[in-house]
């Protein structure tokens, strides 16, 4: 991890938030692959990934700037600003021309959405701008992130809902067909919500120190570092584990298959049991959420040879 600190690409990826991005595209295709629908189309990873790097580079640029060298990323973002906003406006125009460009093509089979599909298009993003709320002068500094327990339940539902809703929804605006949520949909939705929402609850251990000033009472917090890994996320996730094998072996899953997806529950109380020990950023950036692109994999790997 200490050659990782001072490496200017891993900086870029993960600082940048482009890794967020490679995540959300791959958990998309697992996403989809898994509900055995068709891969939505170059046009709708691209804009996967350029509103999760400009939603949470923005985010940061909020948070994070400040020359303390005590913090590895803020001093990244106070020394690469402009940088970052240069970046900021590719992935805006891209975000705002491919938009365009699919409303152009699309229009009639936009305005044909019942309100399910309006529902599921628009509780995701609303969701993820009241994580941070508005700072309003007369009313106040108002967001679901200082909630502090609910933090890693509100990332893991918005991201279970963009990587597990929007590629089916998307290819059936664009082919004209009503989205209809099935029950494969709800479970892989419920699955990928509670493996993001552990590994957020992990990440709360990195801020357990700035909580604590702050006053904002995550789980960690609440219960200390010990009983959160052993009492909460270590049988979370033996319980997400319990459940895909219930369900793997209902659907008649193929041993290698079984095999391959439960991985990532077995990588994560593994890693779980690893945060007892004082960890860098890099540890939490490249191993925790690398765990998301590691679970795309997976179940990539599963669908397509297995």
């Amino acid at each position: 991890m200490r050659k990782l600190k001072h490496n200017k690409f891993i900086r870029i990826l993960f600082f940048g938030n482009y890794f967020y991005g490679l995540c959300a595209v791959a958990l998309s295709i697992e996403a989809a692959m898994q509900q055995r629908f068709p891969l939505a189309g170059a046009l709708f990873y691209l804009l996967v990934f350029s509103s999760t790097v400009l939603y949470y580079t923005r985010a940061y640029m909020i948070t994070e700037v400040s020359d303390d060298r005590a913090n590895i990323r803020s001093m990244w973002y106070a020394r690469n600003h402009r940088m970052l906003f240069l970046s900021q406006g590719v992935f805006f125009i891209l975000l705002i021309a491919g938009g365009i460009g699919f409303l152009v093509l699309r229009w009639k089979n936009i305005i044909n959405m019942n309100g399910l599909e309006w529902f599921s298009l628009l509780v995701f993003p609303v969701v993820s701008a009241l994580y941070y709320g508005v700072n309003d002068p007369l009313f106040g500094n108002h967001n679901l992130r200082n909630i502090g327990w609910l933090k890693p339940f509100i990332i893991g539902y918005t991201w279970a809902g963009s990587v597990t809703v929007y590629p089916i929804l998307y290819y059936c605006v664009d082919k004209g067909i009503h989205y209809e949520i099935s029950f494969v949909g709800w479970f892989l939705f419920i699955k990928n919500f509670m493996y993001i929402t552990i590994l957020c609850i992990m990440f709360d251990i990195k801020d357990y120190a700035m909580d604590y000033n702050q006053d904002i009472k995550t789980i960690v917090l609440k219960l200390g570092l010990r009983k959160t890994i052993f009492y909460f996320i270590i049988p979370l996730s033996i319980i997400g584990l319990a459940s895909f094998l219930i369900y793997a072996i209902s659907k008649d899953f193929s041993a290698a298959k079984i095999a391959i997806n439960t991985l990532p529950f077995l990588a994560i109380i593994t890693v779980a049991y690893s945060m007892s020990n004082r960890r860098s950023i890099f540890y939490y950036l490249v191993i925790i959420d690398g765990l998301m692109l590691f679970k795309a994999v997976c179940g990539i790997i599963a669908m397509r040879y297995f």
